[in-house]
Protein backbone atom coordinates (compact mmCIF):
# COMPACT_ATOMS: atom_id res chain seq x y z
CA UNK A 1 0.00 0.00 0.00
CA UNK A 2 1.33 3.32 -0.70
CA UNK A 3 1.78 6.06 1.63
CA UNK A 4 -1.51 7.82 -0.21
CA UNK A 5 -3.17 4.79 -0.19
CA UNK A 6 -2.76 4.37 3.63
CA UNK A 7 -4.09 8.24 4.26
CA UNK A 8 -6.84 7.76 2.53
CA UNK A 9 -8.05 4.17 3.84
CA UNK A 10 -6.73 5.78 7.41
CA UNK A 11 -9.16 9.19 7.18
CA UNK A 12 -11.93 6.82 5.31
CA UNK A 13 -12.28 4.14 8.26
CA UNK A 14 -11.95 7.39 11.00
CA UNK A 15 -15.11 8.98 8.96
CA UNK A 16 -16.86 5.28 8.63
CA UNK A 17 -17.05 4.70 12.29
CA UNK A 18 -19.43 7.91 12.93
CA UNK A 19 -21.59 7.13 10.14
CA UNK A 20 -23.32 4.21 11.90
CA UNK A 21 -23.62 2.05 8.75
CA UNK A 22 -24.96 4.95 6.38
CA UNK A 23 -23.31 5.36 3.14
CA UNK A 24 -23.02 8.58 1.00
CA UNK A 25 -24.65 8.36 -2.84
CA UNK A 26 -22.73 11.43 -3.58
CA UNK A 27 -20.23 14.34 -1.92
CA UNK A 28 -21.34 17.47 -1.91
CA UNK A 29 -18.33 20.23 -1.86
CA UNK A 30 -19.44 23.49 -0.67
CA UNK A 31 -17.31 26.68 -2.14
CA UNK A 32 -16.80 30.25 -0.21
CA UNK A 33 -19.74 31.40 1.47
CA UNK A 34 -21.97 28.84 0.49
CA UNK A 35 -21.07 25.99 3.29
CA UNK A 36 -25.05 27.08 4.91
CA UNK A 37 -26.07 24.57 2.65
CA UNK A 38 -24.98 21.74 5.07
CA UNK A 39 -27.64 22.94 7.49
CA UNK A 40 -30.52 21.74 5.53
CA UNK A 41 -29.37 18.05 5.80
CA UNK A 42 -31.68 16.02 7.97
CA UNK A 43 -30.17 13.40 10.54
CA UNK A 44 -27.16 15.36 10.54
CA UNK A 45 -23.86 13.74 11.32
CA UNK A 46 -21.31 16.45 11.81
CA UNK A 47 -17.69 15.54 11.68
CA UNK A 48 -14.81 18.21 12.06
CA UNK A 49 -11.83 17.91 9.89
CA UNK A 50 -9.45 18.04 13.06
CA UNK A 51 -11.27 14.76 13.98
CA UNK A 52 -10.01 13.41 10.39
CA UNK A 53 -6.94 11.82 9.94
CA UNK A 54 -4.79 14.09 7.19
CA UNK A 55 -7.04 17.07 6.65
CA UNK A 56 -6.18 19.92 7.51
CA UNK A 57 -7.60 22.72 9.43
CA UNK A 58 -9.32 25.35 7.21
CA UNK A 59 -7.42 28.82 6.87
CA UNK A 60 -10.25 30.68 4.37
CA UNK A 61 -13.39 32.86 5.47
CA UNK A 62 -16.38 31.16 4.32
CA UNK A 63 -14.74 27.51 4.51
CA UNK A 64 -15.82 26.05 7.81
CA UNK A 65 -14.18 22.82 7.72
CA UNK A 66 -16.44 20.15 8.91
CA UNK A 67 -17.79 17.40 7.03
CA UNK A 68 -21.72 17.08 7.28
CA UNK A 69 -23.38 13.32 6.86
CA UNK A 70 -27.19 14.10 6.13
CA UNK A 71 -30.05 13.31 3.71
CA UNK A 72 -31.66 15.88 1.42
CA UNK A 73 -34.52 14.50 -0.97
CA UNK A 74 -34.59 11.10 -0.07
CA UNK A 75 -30.68 10.50 -0.61
CA UNK A 76 -27.64 10.13 2.09
CA UNK A 77 -25.04 12.92 1.01
CA UNK A 78 -21.99 13.80 2.41
CA UNK A 79 -21.04 17.30 2.25
CA UNK A 80 -17.83 19.13 2.63
CA UNK A 81 -18.56 22.39 3.99
CA UNK A 82 -15.21 24.05 2.99
CA UNK A 83 -11.96 22.88 0.66
CA UNK A 84 -8.45 22.93 0.63
CA UNK A 85 -6.83 24.87 -1.91
CA UNK A 86 -3.56 24.45 -3.31
CA UNK A 87 -2.93 28.45 -2.59
CA UNK A 88 -2.48 27.51 0.86
CA UNK A 89 0.64 25.51 0.56
CA UNK A 90 -1.17 22.49 -0.12
CA UNK A 91 0.03 19.83 -2.63
CA UNK A 92 -2.67 18.85 -5.43
CA UNK A 93 -3.25 15.00 -3.43
CA UNK A 94 -4.32 16.81 -0.07
CA UNK A 95 -7.04 18.91 -2.56
CA UNK A 96 -8.10 15.84 -4.11
CA UNK A 97 -8.38 13.41 -0.69
CA UNK A 98 -12.09 14.26 0.78
CA UNK A 99 -12.97 13.49 -3.48
CA UNK A 100 -10.96 10.06 -2.93
CA UNK A 101 -12.27 9.75 0.52
CA UNK A 102 -15.84 9.62 -0.01
CA UNK A 103 -15.40 7.25 -2.97
CA UNK A 104 -13.73 4.83 -0.45
CA UNK A 105 -17.12 5.40 1.42
CA UNK A 106 -18.98 4.33 -1.69
CA UNK A 107 -19.72 7.70 -2.89
CA UNK A 108 -20.29 7.53 -7.07
CA UNK A 109 -20.99 10.99 -8.14
CA UNK A 110 -19.58 14.03 -6.66
CA UNK A 111 -21.56 17.48 -6.94
CA UNK A 112 -18.85 20.24 -6.43
CA UNK A 113 -19.71 24.39 -6.15
CA UNK A 114 -17.03 27.09 -5.83
CA UNK A 115 -17.75 31.07 -5.84
CA UNK A 116 -15.99 32.30 -9.38
CA UNK A 117 -15.44 35.67 -10.80
CA UNK A 118 -17.48 36.70 -14.14
CA UNK A 119 -15.05 36.39 -17.13
CA UNK A 120 -18.42 36.16 -19.79
CA UNK A 121 -19.10 39.89 -20.00
CA UNK A 122 -22.35 39.66 -19.74
CA UNK A 123 -22.89 38.19 -16.42
CA UNK A 124 -23.95 39.76 -13.57
CA UNK A 125 -22.80 39.43 -10.02
CA UNK A 126 -25.29 36.26 -8.92
CA UNK A 127 -25.31 34.53 -11.42
CA UNK A 128 -25.66 30.58 -11.23
CA UNK A 129 -23.65 28.93 -14.01
CA UNK A 130 -23.78 25.17 -14.63
CA UNK A 131 -19.93 24.16 -15.63
CA UNK A 132 -19.58 22.44 -18.94
CA UNK A 133 -16.02 21.92 -18.85
CA UNK A 134 -13.04 23.46 -17.41
CA UNK A 135 -9.73 24.85 -18.17
CA UNK A 136 -6.76 23.60 -15.92
CA UNK A 137 -4.66 26.48 -15.57
CA UNK A 138 -2.98 25.23 -12.61
CA UNK A 139 -0.19 23.36 -13.71
CA UNK A 140 -0.47 20.50 -11.52
CA UNK A 141 -2.47 17.65 -11.39
CA UNK A 142 -3.66 15.07 -8.71
CA UNK A 143 -2.91 12.11 -10.49
CA UNK A 144 0.90 12.84 -11.12
CA UNK A 145 2.75 9.60 -9.33
CA UNK A 146 1.99 5.91 -8.54
CA UNK A 147 -1.38 4.67 -9.95
CA UNK A 148 -3.29 4.40 -7.11
CA UNK A 149 -5.95 1.57 -6.73
CA UNK A 150 -9.11 2.06 -8.73
CA UNK A 151 -7.90 4.72 -10.55
CA UNK A 152 -7.32 5.40 -14.48
CA UNK A 153 -3.70 5.88 -15.35
CA UNK A 154 -5.24 8.27 -18.14
CA UNK A 155 -8.80 9.46 -17.15
CA UNK A 156 -11.22 10.37 -20.59
CA UNK A 157 -12.11 14.17 -19.80
CA UNK A 158 -14.07 14.65 -22.74
CA UNK A 159 -17.55 14.86 -20.78
CA UNK A 160 -15.67 15.28 -17.39
CA UNK A 161 -19.47 17.08 -15.98
CA UNK A 162 -21.53 14.25 -16.65
CA UNK A 163 -24.21 15.37 -19.32
CA UNK A 164 -27.07 13.58 -17.61
CA UNK A 165 -26.37 15.32 -14.33
CA UNK A 166 -26.32 18.37 -16.08
CA UNK A 167 -29.54 18.26 -17.89
CA UNK A 168 -31.33 17.57 -14.43
CA UNK A 169 -29.86 20.45 -13.25
CA UNK A 170 -31.34 22.51 -16.26
CA UNK A 171 -34.66 20.94 -15.64
CA UNK A 172 -34.28 21.73 -11.53
CA UNK A 173 -33.78 25.49 -12.43
CA UNK A 174 -36.60 25.43 -14.75
CA UNK A 175 -38.88 24.15 -12.54
CA UNK A 176 -38.11 26.21 -9.87
CA UNK A 177 -38.05 29.52 -12.14
CA UNK A 178 -33.87 29.93 -11.56
CA UNK A 179 -31.69 31.06 -13.98
CA UNK A 180 -28.81 29.00 -15.06
CA UNK A 181 -26.04 30.11 -17.14
CA UNK A 182 -23.75 27.38 -18.67
CA UNK A 183 -20.02 27.86 -19.54
CA UNK A 184 -16.39 26.87 -19.09
CA UNK A 185 -14.50 27.37 -15.95
CA UNK A 186 -11.29 28.40 -15.61
CA UNK A 187 -8.96 27.04 -12.53
CA UNK A 188 -5.83 29.17 -11.58
CA UNK A 189 -3.80 28.51 -9.00
CA UNK A 190 -4.02 32.09 -6.72
CA UNK A 191 -4.30 33.35 -3.78
CA UNK A 192 -4.43 36.74 -6.38
CA UNK A 193 -6.99 37.55 -8.16
CA UNK A 194 -6.12 37.53 -12.06
CA UNK A 195 -4.88 40.81 -13.87
CA UNK A 196 -7.27 42.49 -16.59
CA UNK A 197 -4.44 40.69 -19.04
CA UNK A 198 -5.29 37.55 -17.69
CA UNK A 199 -8.62 38.21 -17.93
CA UNK A 200 -8.25 39.35 -21.46
CA UNK A 201 -6.14 36.02 -22.13
CA UNK A 202 -8.91 33.71 -20.24
CA UNK A 203 -11.94 35.86 -22.62
CA UNK A 204 -9.59 34.68 -25.69
CA UNK A 205 -9.19 30.49 -24.72
CA UNK A 206 -13.63 30.38 -24.29
CA UNK A 207 -13.76 30.71 -20.29
CA UNK A 208 -16.62 31.72 -19.09
CA UNK A 209 -15.53 32.02 -15.36
CA UNK A 210 -12.67 31.72 -13.04
CA UNK A 211 -11.32 30.60 -9.76
CA UNK A 212 -8.80 28.93 -7.55
CA UNK A 213 -10.64 25.69 -7.09
CA UNK A 214 -12.27 22.61 -8.49
CA UNK A 215 -10.27 21.00 -11.12
CA UNK A 216 -8.43 19.13 -8.81
CA UNK A 217 -11.47 17.44 -7.51
CA UNK A 218 -12.88 16.74 -11.05
CA UNK A 219 -10.28 15.38 -12.07
CA UNK A 220 -9.36 12.75 -9.04
CA UNK A 221 -13.61 12.44 -9.54
CA UNK A 222 -13.28 11.22 -13.02
CA UNK A 223 -10.40 9.20 -12.34
CA UNK A 224 -12.42 7.19 -9.66
CA UNK A 225 -15.38 6.79 -12.06
CA UNK A 226 -17.51 9.10 -10.08
CA UNK A 227 -20.40 10.92 -11.95
CA UNK A 228 -19.53 14.89 -12.13
CA UNK A 229 -21.74 18.15 -11.93
CA UNK A 230 -20.10 21.67 -10.58
CA UNK A 231 -22.13 24.91 -10.56
CA UNK A 232 -20.31 27.95 -10.07
CA UNK A 233 -22.14 31.16 -8.64
CA UNK A 234 -20.65 34.42 -9.73
CA UNK A 235 -19.82 36.42 -7.29
CA UNK A 236 -18.20 39.44 -8.65
CA UNK A 237 -16.63 40.36 -12.35
CA UNK A 238 -13.43 39.86 -13.34
CA UNK A 239 -10.85 42.50 -12.94
CA UNK A 240 -11.18 44.69 -16.21
CA UNK A 241 -14.60 43.85 -17.10
CA UNK A 242 -15.68 45.53 -13.08
CA UNK A 243 -14.56 49.01 -12.41
CA UNK A 244 -13.97 47.73 -8.72
CA UNK A 245 -11.87 46.42 -6.37
CA UNK A 246 -12.05 42.66 -5.78
CA UNK A 247 -12.33 41.42 -2.22
CA UNK A 248 -12.95 38.28 -0.82
CA UNK A 249 -15.98 39.92 1.62
CA UNK A 250 -18.05 40.59 -2.02
CA UNK A 251 -17.56 37.34 -2.49
CA UNK A 252 -18.82 36.31 0.93
CA UNK A 253 -21.73 38.86 0.04
CA UNK A 254 -22.93 37.91 -3.00
CA UNK A 255 -22.99 34.31 -1.68
CA UNK A 256 -24.87 34.70 0.86
CA UNK A 257 -27.67 36.82 -1.53
CA UNK A 258 -28.04 33.39 -3.61
CA UNK A 259 -28.15 31.42 -0.83
CA UNK A 260 -31.98 30.92 -1.70
CA UNK A 261 -32.22 29.93 -5.47
CA UNK A 262 -28.82 28.27 -4.48
CA UNK A 263 -30.11 25.47 -2.21
CA UNK A 264 -33.25 24.98 -4.15
CA UNK A 265 -31.30 24.09 -6.74
CA UNK A 266 -29.13 21.31 -4.73
CA UNK A 267 -32.09 19.89 -3.21
CA UNK A 268 -34.07 19.18 -6.39
CA UNK A 269 -30.93 17.88 -7.94
CA UNK A 270 -30.42 15.56 -5.18
CA UNK A 271 -33.39 14.67 -5.22
CA UNK A 272 -33.07 13.64 -8.45
CA UNK A 273 -30.20 11.15 -8.20
CA UNK A 274 -29.96 8.28 -9.77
Amino acid sequence: MTDESARIATAADAIRSRLEGRRPAALLVLGSGLGGFADRLEQPVRIPWAEIPGFPPPTVPGHDGVLVLGRVGGREVLAQAGRFHMYEGHPAQVVALPVRVAAALGAGTLLVTNAAGGVRRTFAPGALMLIADHLNLTGRNPLIGLVLPGEERFPDMSAAYDPGLRAVARAVARAHGIALEEGVYAGLLGPTYETPAEVRMLERLGADAVGMSTVMEVIAARARGLRCLGISTITNLAAGISASPLSHAEVMETAARVRDDFGRLLEGILARLD
